[in-house]
């Protein structure tokens, strides 16, 4: 029996949150593991690549040549597009992030990676598109502001008094991850980018640089690398779940959300990442979650939720526009 419009958009809900939320405990787990976080962006890039780069290329038959194409035809957009919008959402983001998940845990990241990402967004539109910032919108970011302090700003107040470790430094590479995202995200909206060109572009960017990057730099003994000692089961599932999962299904899954429940009540369901990574990291990490941080969570998952109500009651802002910044997956 074929699947009704209502069936796909809530498989699609379901397959997006839990890509999403499981991206954060399977991300810090790893940490544990033997892998660096450079490794793993490569395996979150070649995994992708290994799907998008021929779907890029089929894409562009008959057209190959012409200027709205690049990278010898495997990048549906133009250059400019796909170097800047692979720059921050193909490379950067995915360095950055992983790097954050091994000196901070999961609660951190739950709060500041997708917590903190309408906040860095509403913020980069208003200066780069010109969006008005509405009083409803203004205080669920205020929210969110209040929530990454609490959880970044304790990790801060231990590294100065010397109890903290290492937390903030994850705190701050998951806040530039953020908004990393967050220009590509606004990118993508200003040059009307669908997900599925826009996510093989920024893949096509980060896998012509960032590889022959990474093999130079380990092969010179300047990039810290594991790959040659890591099981090969360990690099086969993290090039499966962060390159096809994370990156791939995850994107096609949220756009098949938005076509059915609209970017409002997307972005509303999506709001329920960061509660539910933090609390799967207390039985799968055995990681704690203090009343900080089970503070920020609430004041980031509230103010979401008032920028969504804002969305809905601003007749000036189109719905097509809403969904861009997030509309390949995540961040994840």
């Amino acid at each position: 029996m074929p699947l009704s419009a209502r069936q796909k958009g809530v498989m699609a809900a379901v397959v997006t949150v839990a890509i999403w939320t499981s991206f954060i405990v399977i991300a810090r787990a790893s940490a544990s593991h033997t892998l660096t976080p450079f490794d793993l962006a490569l395996c979150r890039i070649v995994g992708a690549s290994m799907v998008l780069l021929p779907w890029g290329w089929w894409l562009t038959r008959g057209h190959r040549g012409d200027t709205g194409v690049s990278f010898g035809g495997f990048s549906p957009l133009p250059l400019r597009q796909t170097v800047q919008a692979g720059l921050f959402g193909g490379l950067l983001y995915a360095v950055l992030a992983y790097s954050g998940f091994f000196h901070a845990p999961a609660a951190h990241a739950s709060v500041l990676l997708p917590g903190s990402l309408p906040l860095w967004t509403a913020l980069l539109a208003a200066v780069l598109l010109g969006d008005r910032i509405t009083p409803a919108r203004a205080l669920g970011l205020a929210c969110i502001v209040a929530g990454d302090l609490l959880v970044g700003g304790a990790s801060l107040w231990g590294a100065f008094s010397g109890t903290g470790g290492t937390a903030w430094r994850g705190d701050l590479l998951f806040m530039a991850a953020a908004s990393c995202w967050a220009v590509y995200g606004v990118l993508a909206r200003k040059f009307g980018l669908d997900a599925v060109r826009a996510t093989i572009g920024i893949t096509v960017f980060a896998f012509c640089t960032y590889v022959p990057a990474f093999v130079l730099l380990t092969w010179l003994g300047v990039l810290p690398s594991r790959l040659a000692s890591a099981p090969w089961g360990e690099i086969a599932f993290q090039t499966v779940y962060q390159g096809v999962g994370s990156v791939v299904v995850a994107g096609i899954a949220f756009t098949q959300m938005i076509r059915h429940f609209g970017p409002v009540k997307s972005t509303m369901l999506t709001a329920l990442v960061p509660g539910l990574s933090a609390m799967a990291a207390v039985p799968l990490l055995g990681e704690p979650l203090h009343w900080h941080l089970l503070a920020g969570l609430a004041m980031v998952t509230l103010g979401i939720l008032f920028g969504v109500l804002a969305g809905r009651r601003s007749a000036a802002e189109p719905a097509s526009a809403a969904p861009r910044p997030l509309s390949v997956g995540a961040r994840q």
